[in-house]
């Protein structure tokens, strides 16, 4: 149920940037914005993984420098049949973690210092084993799809906004100005639809691969504390990137409000908790 939610959603965004393509420049605008989409989502699929590692500060780890790291990701990678990812360290005092990458040949996880310091090896590996999900279901090429989109959607309204659009479209001018506002609130609350579907799937699914769904619970308890005291300089310069994060790793906004990337804390320990008895 969850990818067929997903694969709606992503059809709405793609709908909606085909739209506001034609409302800036008729039949010829849909069809340049949906050739300007595919570009960027093909630079993305290639580049987007360096590129959000980069932002983070992470450092590639070997199985000499982080053995029991190393050892953890290869044994829960085999349990989910994954190949094993790359491993990066994040120097950062807030505990948490995220995976990146196009597919399961070419992903990574990235975990903070602080997560090493904060968790025990079993809630550690509630955490790695939630990553390994997303990888997984490819959950990581589809939020970075998603990201894409709504930016470019942004980024056309403000076009609108510049230049004023096709003003015979078949809502008029009203229709640009509707455009400008309400078409990034759109594209924004989808975006946050699919993140947080796509977290509690991989919360269920991380259970799984451990085979104790209540060492994510309590790590996820932890964190979620932890990131409320914590902050994180490099997520707070580089919001876009929050959805990645096990937990948001943004001081504020972390209840399971419309604009939240991350489904509610408590519903996510709560399920979890479920899925013991």
């Amino acid at each position: 149920m969850s990818f067929f939610r997903t694969s709606v959603l992503l059809a709405g965004l793609t709908a909606l940037f085909m739209g506001i393509g034609y409302l800036l420049g008729g039949g010829a605008g849909m069809v340049i914005a949906l050739l300007f989409a595919a570009g960027t989502n093909i630079f993305a699929y290639w580049n987007s993984d360096k590129a959000v590692l980069s932002m983070h500060g992470a450092r590639e780890v070997g199985p000499e420098s982080a053995p029991e790291l190393h050892e953890m990701v290869r044994r829960l990678a085999g349990h989910a049949g994954l190949p094993v990812p790359r491993v990066f360290i994040m120097d950062n005092p807030q505990p948490n973690a995220f995976a990146t990458g196009r597919d399961p040949e070419h992903a990574a996880v990235a975990v903070t210092t602080g997560i090493l310091k904060a968790l025990n090896r079993e809630e550690l590996a509630g955490v790695l084993a939630h990553e390994l999900s997303h990888i997984k279901h490819r959950d990581t090429l589809i939020m970075t799809v998603t990201a894409t989109l709504a930016g470019a959607i942004g980024m056309l309204a403000s076009f609108a906004l510049f230049f004023g659009g096709n003003r015979n479209n078949p809502l008029g001018f009203i229709g640009v100005i509707l455009l400008m506002v309400l078409a990034p609130l759109a594209a924004m609350l989808v975006q946050m639809a699919i993140s947080r579907t796509r977290e509690y799937a991989a919360d269920a699914e991380g259970a799984a691969i451990c085979g104790r769904p209540l060492w994510l619970a309590s790590a996820l308890e932890k964190l979620d504390s932890a990131a409320r005291r914590i902050p994180n300089q490099r997520a707070e310069a580089n919001p876009a990137t929050a959805h990645l994060f096990i937990v948001n790793p943004l001081h504020g906004g972390r209840m399971d409000h419309l604009f939240s990337t991350h489904p509610s804390m408590e519903d996510r320990i709560e399920r979890l908790r479920r899925m013991t008895v």
